[in-house]
């Protein structure tokens, strides 16, 4: 998600810039400077008075080096209690450690004995620098190098020697070549070497991005070298901060080592795409000699809020920023501590689902300091699928053991690899969850909208209300909801298993389709007691080219070189339709491949001869134990062929008692031919419209458009109905006023 990285880092940047200056200012001017320069006023013993042809020399001197030194061009000591005029000073700072080389200069400066108060008439400089090498040189030797000092400005500055303490309630003025400041106000306490700015703490930034901060007070301390400001608004030209509290810490060389805001901390950028931060705490580690900063951390609570073209939302305890270089370039980010990040989605259509990320840790990796490139996570991670309908729509939820992220050009999620332990969980609902399992899963999404594809590899598993799958590797689109097994797929649920060369699943239908090598395996059925052709409760095997089932009703279409069977039962078709739940079928040939299935006939005896049907289509319901044929219809029995346009067959109920008679293909009870029916025995051949035939009897039955049959040895015979039977010559003929019976006999010549 895009968390508008540009204006956080210049954000950070331009508050960083103005604490780093504002703290030198203050903390300079009351640790080391105003306590050391106004306290060691002439009126103490020990100083060191010299007159020269330039004015009177001031100083005073511990162990050999020189604490300050006051040069005045006059001095003026008036009898009535002791008090001085100085005039036209120039005060010089070294300090215990010889570390200064700060100056205070004024006009005027009045010194009272008795209450050792020494006061500022009217404005009163001062210049603050710092000398490292200060011990390491002669004393009162000026710094090789002098630097931007920072220049403060007040009046009426009132310092007590004996106590060490100094006030004023006046203004204070600051500035370098970065900023300018004001205070109102100030207090130094010597006791805890606490220095105070009262109020109204201005600092203005005329950087390349103006800022203004403001703070209701400041404090600083000597140990720990810290300067803490109080309720601090800053504030820019499209950016704004916030904290209750911001302590800056410092160096030995008096440089800002870090900064840290406390208490309903908020950063917050508008515009077109605007951002917010929130948290308890924002720490910024800053690089030496002056090179930038090194890390911004925000912790305890942390909340990020992106608008505009990608907006989304982020939430963890803990939120560290890495940059480099002195323009303070993002380069990478790390968030811990119970992480979520939501990625609000958009579309035309308004389908478009948001996505929610949740990690213990995820750290992300910058382009060109402005960009997202790249995200990991550690720890087990899940990413939500969020749906469009909260209380109806489905929710998609994945998780691995880690998960990478990969960001498109624009900082748009483009795709993310998980592994190991893949899971996807689709929950609807009222519905039963759908589940699937691998090692691996990569995720591809729409610019801007959402998930795309699904691709999980490594022992795929899926499994959805009591059906479950198996394969290499699936992959699995949203916008049809369909998942495509590869890899030895196998599809089983309560009562069917599948296999193919590949398989695609539905998850919104629960269809599924196979192609390649397709076998079937319908278990654990009941047994039939009234049904024939596929009452047993052994299996029964589909297999073919390519198969469609459906779960609602429970049934399976299969196609191309189609054969199902049970038992000794086999239908062959270029397309077979198997109802499980109905026990029917309904079968289609073609040219190449009709219907073709084998029956029986058993006679009075018990004797039984096998019958090759074949036709263009076949459906059979095993409720009713009757075959429909129609359409080049043809049954072919040991000594005769039965042809017609249509037929169907009626089976006898299976013989449940003994499983050898279960394994013999279903047995023909009587047949019902329609439609140019003829009828072919060696020696003889009938035609009819209609033929009844009936199997323990072993009778043929001929009716309409004036059947007849003909013989070698008897001639032709015509009637309104004709009765033979097979096994003997008997012909009975009937016929009516309208047709009359006709014998037409060969005479020997």
């Amino acid at each position: 998600m895009p968390l508008y990285l540009t204006r956080l880092r210049r954000w950070i940047g331009a508050a960083t810039i103005i604490l780093l200056l504002l703290v030198g200012a203050a903390y300079f001017y009351a640790r080391h400077k105003l306590r050391n320069a106004i306290k060691e006023v002439p009126g103490k013993i020990g100083l060191e008075i010299q007159q020269s042809a330039q004015g009177f020399t001031i100083s005073r001197s511990e162990q050999g080096r020189t604490l300050f030194k006051i040069q005045a061009s006059k001095v003026v000591q008036f009898k009535q209690g002791g008090r001085a005029e100085l005039h036209d000073v120039s005060i010089t700072l070294y300090g215990s450690d010889s570390s200064r080389f700060d100056q205070i200069y004024g006009a005027d400066f009045e010194y009272d004995p008795q209450s050792g108060d020494v006061t500022a008439k009217g404005p009163v400089q001062i210049d603050l620098e710092a000398n490292p090498r200060g011990l390491a040189t002669p004393d009162q030797t000026v710094p090789e190098e002098l630097k931007n000092p920072i220049h403060l400005k007040t009046t009426d500055l009132v310092f007590n020697q004996k106590s060490g303490n100094a006030f004023t309630k006046e203004n204070i003025e600051f500035n370098t070549p970065q900023i300018s400041g004001s205070a109102k106000g100030l207090s130094y306490t010597a006791a805890n070497n606490l220095l105070t700015l009262e109020s109204q703490v201005n600092v203005t930034f005329n950087g390349p991005i103006p800022a203004i901060m403001v703070a209701t007070r400041g404090t600083l301390t000597k140990d720990p070298r810290q300067f803490v400001l109080d309720r601090v608004h800053a504030r820019s030209a499209a950016r704004r901060g916030e904290a209750d509290k911001v302590t800056l810490y410092l160096r030995s060389d008096n440089t800002l080592d870090r900064a840290v805001a406390t208490g309903n901390v908020m950063a917050e950028a508008e515009g077109p795409s605007s951002g917010r931060f929130s948290a308890t705490q924002l720490e910024l580690l800053m690089r030496e000699n002056n090179q930038g900063i090194q890390s911004a951390i925000f912790s305890g609570d942390v909340n990020i809020e992106a608008s505009g073209a990608q907006s989304g939302e982020a939430k963890a305890r803990r939120v560290a920023f890495n940059f480099s270089g002195k323009k303070n370039i993002l380069q990478s980010a790390r968030t811990e501590g119970d992480v979520r990040l939501l990625q609000h989605q958009k579309s035309a259509s308004g389908t478009a689902q948001d996505l929610l990320l949740r990690a213990p840790a995820i750290d992300f990796v910058v382009a060109e300091g402005k960009r997202l490139a790249r995200a990991e996570t550690s720890g087990v991670a899940q990413i939500e699928i969020l749906p469009v309908q909260p209380t109806t729509g489905p929710d998609t939820l994945v998780t691995a053991g880690r998960f990478l992220a990969q960001f498109d050009a624009l900082g748009r999620l483009q795709s993310v690899h998980g592994e190991p332990d893949a899971r996807l969980v689709a929950r609807v609902p009222g519905q039963p969850d759908q589940v699937t399992t691998s090692q691996k899963l990569d995720a591809t999404f729409r610019s801007g909208s959402g998930i795309q594809s699904l691709v999980q590899q490594g022992n795929f598993t899926y499994t959805d209300n009591g059906r479950k799958a198996w394969a290499r590797q699936a992959r699995y689109t949203l916008s049809d909801h369909m998942i495509v097994l590869d890899g030895s797929p196998r599809v089983a649920d309560t009562t069917t298993d599948t296999a193919a060369h590949s398989i695609r699943l539905n998850r919104e239908t629960g269809d599924a389709y196979a192609e390649g090598d397709v076998k079937s395996t319908y278990r654990d059925l009941k047994p039939q007691s009234s049904g024939a052709l596929l009452a047993s409760a052994s299996p029964i095997h589909v297999t073919a080219r390519a198969m469609m089932a459906h779960r609602s009703p429970a049934v399976a279409v299969y196609t191309g070189a189609a054969r199902l069977w049970q038992n000794a039962n086999i239908l062959e078709a270029s397309s077979i339709q198997f109802d499980r739940d109905r026990r029917s079928v309904i079968a289609q040939g073609s040219e190449a491949q009709p219907v073709s299935t084998v029956l029986v006939q058993a006679d009075k005896n018990g004797a039984v001869t096998p019958v090759t049907i074949t036709s263009s289509g076949f459906t059979y319901t095993d409720a009713n134990r009757m075959a429909h044929l129609e359409g080049k219809v043809q049954a072919k029995g040991a000594d005769v062929t039965v042809s017609a346009g249509e037929m169907d067959i009626y089976l006898r109920a299976a013989e449940q008692s003994t499983p050898n008679q279960m394994s013999a293909p279903g047995k023909i009870d009587h047949i019902i031919a329609r439609k140019q029916v003829a009828i072919t025995q060696p020696g003889r051949h009938a035609n009819g419209e209609q033929l009844t035939y009936t199997a323990a009897e072993d009778k043929f039955v001929l009716t309409g458009g004036s059947p007849s049959i003909f013989d070698a040895e008897h001639g032709k015979v015509t009637g309104v109905s004709l009765t033979f039977f097979r096994s003997d010559d008997r012909v009975l003929v009937e016929g009516n006023n309208s047709h009359p019976t006709v014998t037409q006999t060969r005479v020997a010549r």
